[in-house]
């Protein structure tokens, strides 16, 4: 069915004449009402909610201004054609500003109403599509917000957010992550149908299940890390109490899920933590279980493994200090003092060695956050976390991985301060290019401006422009004398003060420097011919 139209008008014969002169069905419309003036209009308008509204502009009881105004306020999409008689038009006038679409001089053919309905048509077409492309929009962004609050939770449980930032961003979710206790369940999915290993649909059928088991669960947090693996983060307030749930919960989502016999399920439980900063050991340690269940499903991991992580800890203010001042010649003494024996100590137990790595990516990822890079990018093994650990096996793996992990990041840190560096000297010279008429400018006022001592600008400016300060500044003069001389008729003396010189017996000797002439000499040279 098409558009809705209502008439109001108060004339029976002109109203009968338009309700039964037009074909509305073959021309696209529903008449769908009439009435004879505003005030019987009204309700039978916001019962029928019409797309067009016709409506004599003078009326009994309610006028169609009076109408017109109360529909475009409770009715805003309703377009409204006004009738008007030729006397009428301070009343057309009004109605226009009260946003009529149409404005139709009585008497008025068929022909006549059907062109302006037509014209109404393409806005409403208009206006549809419109609304359906925002309602695109709309589930585009619910979508989109789904992906980034999947990303923020998967960077909070692998340490890649500090706590306050993560505090800060729960809010944009709506999650209430303050707790006094953290604990990680790592949940992966197998299908027991070897023919179809790869069944999307089943996959996501599975999730959904558990999604439906821990959604209502305020303190249960769901995140679908792949595929085939989920992360619960669960809070509490205390960490026996926590741990006895996460285990009971572990074992109901398991019964649940393998109970139709379509799929197996392996678990990894970490252990409470009671920072934000410290989710990510939980994740390590069910990453670490899960990992032992995988190879084998009766075993554990060693307690004294557990117990032995407190001893081994990584000197992560030594990593962040060499990563701020190291250079890549220095990563080996670096290495041999303070990673070596870390590193094959940490061989000696899966949990162990994710513990070190995942120290060392979440600390180079802080430092590169600082420093505004994208770690995604610069270090590309944080987007499969579980792959990468997996990849280490022996001694020399491990140093190969550190020793990259390293390197990238303080490849970043040379190519980000050479890119700041660069900047700021471009700046000055900036700078420079608009002031250098300024007698008073020097090298200290310049390098005060932009906060860097003078010996250091001299250094950094020179390796960036390819000449000193004066020389650039020099040359910035002669060349705008040059100029002046060429194209003026000033006296060298003018020229001198508008080129930064006080001093015109100065800025002879100068020009005559690094020209070969002194100025007035170097103004009578003939030009040269093409």
């Amino acid at each position: 069915m098409g558009y809705k139209v209502f008439l109001v008008e108060d004339e029976i014969v002109t109203r009968e004449g338009i309700r039964d002169n037009v074909d509305w069905a073959s021309a696209g419309f529903e008449f769908c009402g009439e009435a004879p003036d505003g005030e019987m209009a009204l309700p039978l308008i916001e019962k029928s909610k019409p797309d067009i509204l016709i409506t004599d502009i003078k009326m009994p009881f309610m006028d169609g201004l009076q109408l017109s105004k109360i529909v475009r306020e409770q009715m805003p999409w309703v377009k409204i054609i006004i009738l008007s008689g030729h006397d009428e038009f301070e009343y057309a006038q009004a109605a226009v500003k009260l946003g009529a679409t149409e404005y139709l001089l009585k008497p008025i053919s068929s022909g006549d109403l059907l062109k302006a309905l037509k014209r109404i048509t393409v806005l409403l077409d208009q206006e549809r599509k419109e609304r359906e492309n925002y309602t695109e929009l709309q589930e585009q962004s619910r979508g989109n917000l789904v992906l980034l609050r999947e990303k923020f939770l998967l960077r909070l449980v692998m340490g890649g957010i500090s706590s306050a930032e993560a505090i800060e961003q729960s809010k944009q979710f709506g999650l209430n992550i303050v707790a006094q206790y953290y604990l990680v369940l790592l949940l992966k999915i197998e299908l027991c149908d070897d023919s179809n290993p790869f069944d999307y649909y089943e996959y996501q059928r599975v999730e959904r299940a558990i999604s439906s088991r821990v959604s209502n669960d305020p303190n249960i947090l769901h995140i679908k890390k792949d595929l085939d693996e989920l992360v619960l983060l669960l809070i509490g307030n205390d960490p026996t109490q926590l741990q006895q749930d996460g285990g009971n919960l572990a074992k109901e989502i398991k019964r649940e899920v393998e109970k139709e016999n379509i799929c197996n399920l392996t678990i990894g439980m970490g252990t409470p933590q009671q920072r934000l900063g410290d989710i990510h050991r939980s994740f390590v340690e069910a990453l670490g279980k899960f990992r032992n269940a995988e190879r084998s499903p009766h075993s554990i991991e060693s307690d004294k493994s557990a117990e032995h992580i407190e001893l081994l800890q990584l000197d992560r203010s030594a990593l962040e200090n060499y990563l701020k001042f190291g250079t890549l010649q220095d990563y080996e003494k670096y290495y041999f003092t303070h990673l070596q024996s870390v590193s094959e100590e940490s061989l000696r137990s899966d949990l162990i060695r994710n513990y070190l790595l995942v120290d060392v990516v979440l600390t180079i990822t802080q430092f590169i956050s600082n420093l505004g890079g994208k770690v995604d990018q610069i270090i590309p093994e944080i987007n499969d976390i579980e792959d990468f650990l997996k990849s280490v096996a022996d001694t020399n793996q491990m140093n190969e991985m550190l020793k990259k992990l390293v390197v990238s990041a303080l490849i970043f840190r040379d190519s980000k301060v050479n890119h700041e560096r660069s900047k700021l000297i471009q700046e000055a010279k900036l700078y420079i290019d608009t002031h250098f008429s300024d007698p008073e400018l020097k090298m200290n006022q310049v390098a005060a401006k932009f906060n860097i001592s003078p010996g250091h600008f001299s250094t950094v400016f020179s390796q960036e422009i390819g000449e000193t300060f004066r020389d650039y500044i020099t040359n910035l003069r002669i060349n705008r004398a040059k100029e002046l001389l060429r194209s003026t008729d000033l006296k060298s003396s003018e020229i001198a003060t508008q080129v930064g010189y006080n001093d015109p017996h100065y800025f002879s000797t100068i020009f005559k420097k690094n020209t070969g002439l002194p100025p007035q000499q170097f103004r009578a040279q003939p030009q040269s011919k093409k």
